[in-house]
């Protein structure tokens, strides 16, 4: 059964939300890159490629990004915009607290979130705690429109795909609200969690020696002479010169020859002579 029907084009938007290219691929990070390549993946990039017109000319009105789900509306080619729904199911309480723990035990990967940036270890991160950071099948996202189009995805989701791909360029930590924890109460956690670490360390390392080891450290034997020399300054160094001694042109050495137009050679051999006192 066709589902074709005559198209004038879209209707033209004040205000729209444009896509910040204006050719070849949206999205520059890392991990806005690898959101909209995961989607390619499912065999969707032929439809997908269509919404790059739509995110281009701005017909996306509007872009809300909660845990678990995005909202958008798009203008078309009818008068009423239409009304896009993506949802991807946010981690559960029990998943985050396993992909904190994880991350909070990773030192650099964590210092860089914790600094606003997004370490590309974030992903292996999520993976490795049972809870992938981005969809793996086309079944893990539901997508809608209210348009009469029948293909997943329409222009329509397309367009706020490729937004939503640019929408994490700017603030990375949408991908993680959209996965069901703002950035404040994320980096709250990591911060308890990691300060906790080094309270735990701290007091382990300011724990009193057991007696066992006292006892064994009073036992111990010193040499009369020994204990004597260990209070004594140690011998002086031997005098060096404070200056190294080298040619006077040792600097013009390493420097690369000039341009012509500043003397070329002819300017190396008169500095030289300068050097050497011969000028």
């Amino acid at each position: 059964m066709s589902n074709w029907w005559p198209s004038s084009g879209p209707r033209a938007v004040d205000n729209g939300l444009k896509a910040r290219t204006t050719r070849g691929e949206i999205g520059s990070s890392w991990w806005s890159r690898r959101f909209l390549d995961v989607l390619e993946s499912f065999a969707i990039g032929g439809r997908l490629s269509r919404g790059k017109t739509y995110a281009r000319k701005g017909q996306v009105m509007s872009l809300e990004i909660l845990a678990g789900r995005v909202t958008a509306t798009v203008q078309g080619s009818r008068t009423k915009p239409y009304d896009v729904t993506i949802t991807f199911a946010p981690l559960t309480g029990a998943e985050w607290e396993r992909v904190e723990t994880t991350l909070s035990e990773q030192a650099l990967p964590c210092a860089k979130l914790l600094a606003g940036e997004v370490p590309v270890e974030l992903e292996t991160i999520f993976a490795s705690s049972g809870s992938p950071l981005f969809p793996t099948t086309a079944g893990d996202l539901h997508q809608a429109c209210s348009c009469p189009d029948w293909g997943v995805p329409c222009k329509h989701l397309a367009a706020t795909f490729y937004l939503l791909g640019e929408a994490f360029d700017g603030d990375p930590f949408l991908i993680l609200r959209w996965r069901g924890r703002g950035r404040d109460a994320l980096l709250a956690r990591l911060r308890t969690l990691r300060s906790g670490d080094a309270t735990e360390g701290h007091q382990q390392s300011t724990e009193a020696p057991r007696p066992g080891a006292r006892a064994a450290l009073a036992g111990l034997s010193w040499p009369g002479d020994r204990l004597e020399r260990f209070w004594q300054p140690p011998p002086p160094l031997p005098v060096r010169p404070p200056v190294l001694r080298a040619a006077q042109d040792v600097v013009l050495r390493q420097l690369p020859e000039p341009e012509r137009a500043l003397g070329g050679a002819e300017l190396v051999v008169q500095l030289r002579r300068a050097y050497r006192g011969g000028a």
